[in-house]
């Protein structure tokens, strides 16, 4: 891992120090710490090992229940996903006191906790003393394609209804770092109830899911699929079998001044 000590602020080492004192969406988990060697303390909140790592918002700003996509200076560099609830922990933008109302989806924000993570999936963090952020710094593209998984699922719903198995495959998107794919799959699983598989078509045939010869699932399963990206444009895909298919084709998209994306369809095809 790959982390760092900072010198917080007068006003924010006080609330720091308040936060601590609190739990956090991991406590009911016995945290490992992570990773082995240890950050010294802070000058300023002595006996405090404070670690830093950088992180995307990927879902959850609406209600405070945050999908967090790790940066490359996370525990897992940079493959990591959390699941965090704000609750009461220091919210700071643009160096000014806010609150968890304030932050939005696409974010990158600063996390300072205790270096700790429990060993669950999505992982959960130890105690968060404060998460700070540039609002200069939001890009809600995982909102975007979120947004185009969604009206692909309400399209031709008979694809994808009734289903045992929900699989992604984002490993043609050109925009997003390992971690944003991890949680945005996480994200579109979690709204339908479904625990999302991750494969391209040839690995969930490897893995028994999908008949190759015949070309239909082993039970009932849906393969979502999305290549390209934002600036260049996108494809979207739903496969349930060889005769059932339907595609977004030729997908554009833009970025609005605040960080949020629209986007268009160029056009439909089915199978």
């Amino acid at each position: 891992m790959k982390a760092s000590v900072k010198a917080l602020p007068p006003a924010l080492l006080a609330l720091a120090l308040l936060a601590g004192c609190g739990t956090s969406a991991g406590s009911a988990a016995a945290p490992t710490p992570m990773p082995p060697e240890s950050v010294p303390p802070t000058d300023d909140l002595p006996g405090v090992e404070m670690w830093e790592m950088t992180c995307r918002i990927v879902d959850g700003a609406e209600n405070g229940a945050l999908m967090l996509a790790e940066g490359e200076d996370g525990p897992y560099d940079g493959t990591g996903i959390y699941a965090f609830a704000v609750g009461d922990t220091p919210v700071w933008i643009d160096g000014e006191e806010k609150t968890a109302a304030d932050l939005t989806d696409g974010m990158l924000v600063t996390v300072t906790w205790n270096g700790m993570v429990a060993e669950s999936y999505p992982g959960q963090l130890g105690t968060v003393y404060a998460l700070s952020a540039d609002s200069g710094d939001t890009d809600d593209r995982c909102g975007l394609y979120l947004q185009v998984l969604e009206d692909l699922w309400e399209t031709d719903p008979g694809l994808n209804t009734g289903l045992q198995e929900l699989a992604v495959d984002f490993s043609g998107l050109t925009d997003l770092t390992e971690s944003e794919k991890a949680a945005l799959a996480w994200a579109f699983g979690s709204a339908h109830g479904l625990m999302p598989i991750t494969g391209t078509w040839e690995e969930l045939v490897e893995q028994g899911h999908i008949d190759g010869e015949n070309l239909v699932w082993n039970g009932s399963g849906c393969l979502f699929t999305l290549t390209g990206s934002a600036e260049e444009g996108f494809q979207a895909e739903k496969w349930a079998s060889g005769l059932e298919a339907y595609f977004f084709t030729d997908c554009t998209a833009r970025k609005s001044a605040d960080g949020a994306w629209t986007y268009e369809v160029g056009g439909h095809a089915i199978a």
